[in-house]
């Protein structure tokens, strides 16, 4: 049996009122998610090689990037962004601080892209509902993108 994990907090979240929460919170990852992986296996099967994973020289490290190209691909996580396509509800304890943190994320993620963009990069956001529905439909719109259209 594993040793029961002592979780830091550190003062950024509220505490949560269920302990399994803190322990299912902890193994959510910011690079190299599912959906990432999912997207990385079908640009790298369809040929689309040559990018770079997260690089800091690159504003706002977008999880693909081709940097000689300056095509830069995020690959946002519905509930996290704030999907525009399947709208995530939204939680309903503590909703004061999910509002405000996942507004936040939202602003943070426009700010990027458009920072990307007045540097004369090509910016895709890939959702994770419309990566699960057809990546092959995502595949190409990044291929695009590195064609210049």
């Amino acid at each position: 049996m594993a040793a029961k994990r002592t979780y830091i907090r550190d003062g950024r979240a509220p505490v949560p009122k269920d302990p399994r929460t803190s322990e299912q919170m902890s193994r959510i990852r910011g690079r190299d998610t599912g959906p990432e992986l999912a997207l990385r296996k079908a640009l790298w099967s369809e040929g689309l090689r040559g990018y770079r994973l997260h690089p800091r020289s690159v504003p706002g490290r977008p999880d693909v990037a081709w940097v000689g190209r300056r095509v830069a691909v995020f690959v946002h996580g519905c509930f996290w962004h704030g999907c525009p396509h399947c709208k995530p509800r939204r939680p309903k304890t503590n909703s004061s601080f999910w509002n405000e943190k996942l507004t936040r994320n939202r602003e943070r993620d426009r700010r990027k892209a458009a920072q990307l963009r007045r540097n004369g990069w090509r910016v895709v956001t890939i959702w994770e509902c419309r990566l699960r529905k057809d990546i092959t439909a995502q595949v190409r719109r990044v291929a695009r993108a590195l064609e210049g259209r």
